[in-house]
């Protein structure tokens, strides 16, 4: 889906990219995060060197990449590159990929090298081949259990310096404006992610009214109470707003990028903003539901139960955390918001 026309990949734009994570939300919120976050990755390698993005994709597109880019490892110089150490967690899909993106700061010795961002140090992401890494079997999780984001751990790896990219900071090696801002379309992704999960819970719901569930000590079914159809009618409303308003951003911010127009921090920090609200809106949404549900949703067999456990292992992404509306109020105020998290 991410890799650019240009190496054999679809390079889909961003709005349709959204209607296909909803989809597969709506089908398996796990199974989407997978194919979200492999997506995603696709789109922070144009930031290595043109010929060694090359040759990744010299044999095609099907390559499929895990890891992070929290600089949780250290990248110290050697002659000609970097020696790599260290342990990253949530690597989704790393039980099935090619590669590993493995992300740290830059040291000299045992100092941080500076970087871009005064009072902030030099962070740069390199691939790892699955075989040079150590996965650990740490994915036990109250949500999206079906992501196997298990912690891998690199030690002592060597790697040349065009091997190295900077992920926030990088420019991309190949044109057009899905490999411009990531960051604003990652969190666009997941916040699409929890819409298809929010309708998933809706869809489970509105199959058990309507198969005459009736709460114990109550005369009416779920279907024929008020409070329930308020409810319901609510949470539709509310799911049918927030999709609509993604859908909207995700347009402009397209055409923005379509006509060459970079989006400043400001803009990047309220359209993060929105999908983070969106997020929460979904999770209210998938609480509500599940809440309806009474007391059968808390056997391990139940969908509604699954919902509500993975939109609430995804808001724990700092792509949709709340601080992130505190900067796009700043940015109305004018204020300077600055680069990334």
């Amino acid at each position: 889906m991410g890799v650019p026309r240009s190496h054999g990949g679809l390079e889909i734009d961003l709005p349709n990219t959204l209607a296909i994570f909803e989809t597969l939300a709506q089908a398996d919120g796990s199974t989407a995060w997978n194919v979200m976050i492999a997506s995603e990755i696709a789109l922070l390698l144009t930031r290595l060197p043109r010929a060694r993005f090359d040759a990744l994709y010299a044999d095609g597109p099907d390559v499929i990449t895990a890891g992070s880019i929290a600089p949780r490892g250290e990248f110290k110089l050697v002659p000609d590159g970097y020696e790599v150490n260290g342990r990253w967690s949530f690597a989704s899909g790393c039980r099935h990929c090619h590669w590993l993106l493995a992300s740290g700061v830059v040291f000299e010795g045992s100092t941080p090298v500076a970087g871009p961002v005064p009072g902030t140090p030099q962070t740069r992401s390199t691939l790892v081949p699955l075989q040079r890494a150590t996965i650990l079997d740490t994915w036990s999780a109250c949500g999206l259990n079906g992501t196997g984001s298990h912690d891998f751990e690199v030690k002592n790896l060597r790697i040349a310096a065009e091997d190295a990219f900077d992920p926030i900071f990088g420019q991309a090696c190949v044109p057009g404006p899905l490999y411009g801002d990531v960051l604003a379309q990652a969190a666009m992704h997941m916040a699409v992610v929890a819409n298809g999960i929010a309708q998933h819970a809706i869809t489970d719901i509105v199959a058990i009214a309507v198969g005459h569930k009736r709460r114990a000590f109550t005369r009416a079914t779920m279907a024929d109470t008020p409070l329930f159809q308020h409810q319901l009618g609510r949470s539709d409303a509310a799911l049918r707003a927030s999709r609509s308003a993604l859908k909207t951003e995700a347009e402009a911010f397209w055409a923005s990028g379509a006509s060459g127009r970079a989006p400043d921090f400001a803009v990047q920090a309220r359209t993060i903003g929105l999908a983070t609200w969106i997020t929460e809106t979904a999770v209210s949404v998938v609480d509500a539901c599940y809440k309806a549900g009474g007391a059968t949703v808390l056997y391990g067999e139940s969908s509604l139960q699954r919902h509500f456990r993975d939109i609430h292992s995804l808001t724990q992404h700092i792509m949709v955390a709340d601080s992130w509306l505190t900067k796009a109020g700043a940015a109305l105020l004018q204020k300077d918001v600055g680069p990334g998290f």
